[in-house]
């Protein structure tokens, strides 16, 4: 019995780092889905096609800031380099990670500079992968982006022309909306919300910071302001000017 046990012992203490070593490729940390995460979109300005068909399950579902929905067939695909005379970067940043048993949840924000022929360019995205251990190896089974909104850069407007778009604006019968100048800033108000700054982005359209959408004012064929268009997803409603 003693003999048995002391075998057992020996097998163990030469086992052990084998054993360990095991478990430890059964686990995985956020920084090391930080770096895989940051080796893709590394991978993305050069067209460098082999982490993304490496990190992806092969049943992987994937949805881009586009509104597309891909197999990885068609993302691996998708990779192709930047156009002459552009480059860029992403920084992967504000990582936060959930692991649960053999399911991992990196949710992040990526941090985009592109450069076109010496013009810069900056945008946010926000991207949640899900990561799953299948056969020993950790892989992407699902993927989601999303844009965050960024407002336009206002425009200049002659000040001379805002009083062009002071006015009652209705809806339906009851359901109105008032433009209203102060100084040269225009303003929007709905019933008993609170007024809104219209900023100018070009010669009659301008938008609410911080919203999405367009606020497009319509002339008539003598010139004349007639409506106020409130155009979101590429869809407008239509405010009559009284």
């Amino acid at each position: 019995m003693l003999k048995f046990s002391a075998v057992a012992i020996v097998f163990l203490l030469l086992t052990a780092p084998t054993l360990c070593a095991a478990a430890d490729n059964e686990k995985i940390t956020q920084d090391e889905l930080v770096r895989r995460t940051q080796e893709l979109v590394d991978a993305v300005a050069v067209g460098n096609r082999v982490p993304w068909a490496r990190y992806f399950a092969e049943d992987a579902m994937y949805f881009d800031e586009k509104g597309r929905s891909m197999d990885k067939a068609a993302l691996v695909a998708d990779i192709t380099p930047l156009p002459k005379g552009y480059s860029g970067n992403i920084k992967v940043v504000k990582p936060q990670s959930r692991m649960i048993g053999q399911t991992a949840i990196l949710s992040y924000d990526l941090d985009e500079t592109e450069i076109i022929y010496g013009q810069e360019e900056k945008a946010r995205y926000h991207e949640t992968d899900t990561w799953m251990l299948r056969d020993g190896q950790w892989q992407i089974v699902a993927g989601q982006v999303l844009r965050y909104y960024e407002d336009p850069a206002p425009g200049k407007m002659d000040p001379a022309r805002l009083n062009d778009y002071v006015g009652t604006y209705q809806l339906v019968a009851g359901i109105t909306l008032t433009v209203s100048r102060d100084g040269d800033k225009l303003y929007s108000k709905r019933g008993e919300r609170p007024q809104e700054l219209l900023v100018p982005e070009t010669c009659d359209l301008f938008f609410h910071p911080g919203a999405e959408g367009r606020r497009l004012f319509r002339r008539n064929q003598s010139g004349k302001v007639d409506a106020l268009i409130d155009r979101r997803n590429n869809e407008d409603v239509m405010w009559k000017k009284l």
